[in-house]
């Protein structure tokens, strides 16, 4: 047997490394509990579901199903029910977890069924089953933005960076890219994981808005979110690896649970009107735009000196004002809103007289006015050490918009049903979908994406604003 090749192993020592960034909230180990097989699922009368978080598979929206794997799931259950006998009827419990989360949760008996909506792979060391494919098999398509340059050809990724979440099923892919490109002597695809708080959907968003420029994603996926962002790109002509097929899973010893999830997928056909919701819910939201434009970057850079000194004075990252800002009046100190919301936070004279200031119609009042209240939020409401303050941040966010009382209520009926109520992103958020629609939700998003934008960049918009005060001073003396 030939010895690997030096550059084999460059080639090798270049792929894609797996995101090791979590969210909030521990992961739970434990040794594995017995197998449910379906006799005693229905003895409990319980199908608990792992699902991906994705509001893709497994969204519901006051009371309206949204993603594509929560249908299939309430078919099974209508299935289960119908062959039910001695009125066991059964009742599913929906646990959502990241997607690289889901396998290991079924394997310490956190569920019965894994339904994760997405191509996933089980590796050799998973103790689970799959089941028979899920329609077609589904290719993967390298999405972009029109008007960018198309791709045509693999080489034409090379040294780009691609976005992926975490899980992606395009990593396998890339690597396979990243040898050939390699033995071509050609610089690798770079891959850019993203932070957990973004779904594939929030990484789709971004590509529309300029955010990112390149991601890969199951073309089901791509293909339903493109009808409500009609500004993505499918570069076609470029093969990302072979077709996957999606399958659902469950623990290796569940083979009753496992035979009746083959036999409903015999006879399961997708509703048409599926999207219907989807679409009407979803239309005139996922409109982030890019916020380093260069008007906005000039914007930015004047206001900066503001935003960065109350934000230091109430132990904030500045760049959290600035996305609030831009989210609520797009850098404009002018802005007006409903109720009486003024100027760049768009703070309510009220809640500035709540922390003490005057006089909001001043861009520097305006500031520390929303600074104070969002640090009053989070020293009253979120300052326990259970939250990191990513996840701390978007409960803060989430009590700006709606008040911290009714957020609270929300962890509250989190912790409930069993889900993290220290985690804002894809757990304490299902709860306000369901009570209060999208438009909290989509608020708490939206900042988020925009601090990550600006964190990217973090940077240059500090070293310019360091090269602006050294002029400054160089120009005193």
């Amino acid at each position: 047997m030939k010895r690997p090749s030096l550059l084999l192993l460059l080639c090798l020592f270049l792929l894609p490394l797996p995101a090791v960034a979590r969210l909030a909230g521990p992961l739970e180990i434990g040794h594995p509990g017995k197998v449910r097989d379906l006799a005693d699922i229905r003895s409990s009368r319980v199908l608990r579901v792992l699902v991906n978080q994705s509001r893709n598979s497994s969204g519901e929206i006051q009371g309206e199903a949204i993603g594509v794997e929560y249908h299939r799931l309430r078919a099974f259950e209508q299935y289960l029910n119908g062959h039910a006998r001695d009125n066991q009827e059964i009742t599913l419990k929906l646990i959502p977890k990241a997607k690289d989360q889901l396998l290991g949760a079924l394997q310490r008996g956190e569920g019965d069924l894994v339904a994760p909506g997405e191509l996933l792979d089980a590796q050799p060391g998973h103790a689970v089953s799959a089941s028979e494919p899920i329609g077609n098999p589904v290719p993967l398509l390298l999405v972009g933005l029109k008007g960018e340059k198309r791709v045509t050809r693999v080489e034409q990724l090379s040294g780009r960076t691609l976005t992926l979440t975490t899980g992606s099923a395009a990593a396998d892919a890339l690597n396979q890219i990243n040898q050939k490109l390699a033995l071509h002597k050609l610089p690798p695809v770079k891959v850019e994981w993203v932070d957990p708080s973004l779904a594939v959907e929030d990484v789709l968003e971004m590509v529309q808005g300029g955010i990112f420029h390149l991601t890969i994603v199951e073309q089901p996926i791509a293909e339903r979110w493109a009808r409500i962002m009609p500004k993505l790109r499918f570069d076609r002509q470029v093969l990302v690896g072979e077709p996957g097929q999606m399958h659902w899973f469950v623990r290796r010893d569940a083979s009753m649970l496992l035979a009746s999830i083959d036999r409903f997928f015999k006879t399961y056909k997708s509703p048409s009107d599926q999207d219907v919701a989807f679409l009407r819910i979803y239309r005139r939201l996922y409109q982030v735009h890019y916020p380093l434009a260069r008007d906005d970057r000039q914007k930015l850079d004047k206001l900066r000196p503001v935003l960065q000194r109350h934000a230091q004075a109430q132990g904030l990252d500045w760049l959290n004002l600035a996305a609030l800002a831009f989210k609520e009046s797009a850098l404009d100190p002018a802005a007006r809103g409903a109720s009486g919301a003024t100027g760049l936070l768009q703070i309510t004279p009220s809640a500035a007289q709540r922390v003490g200031v005057g006089n909001i119609q001043n861009v520097d009042n305006n500031v520390q006015a929303g600074a104070k209240y969002l640090a009053m939020i989070r020293r009253k409401f979120f300052a326990s050490p259970k939250l990191n303050e990513r996840e701390r941040m978007a409960f803060v966010l989430a009590a700006y918009n709606m008040g911290p009382e009714r957020v609270q209520g929300m962890r509250a009926e989190a912790r409930r049903r069993g889900l993290n109520p220290n985690q804002w992103f894809f757990q304490v958020e299902r709860v306000a979908m369901e009570q209060v629609g999208m438009a909290p939700v989509n608020y708490v998003n939206s900042v988020n994406k925009y601090y990550l934008a600006f964190d990217r960049e973090r940077g240059s918009l500090e070293r310019d604003s360091l090269e602006h005060n050294g002029r400054k001073i160089a120009s005193r003396k």
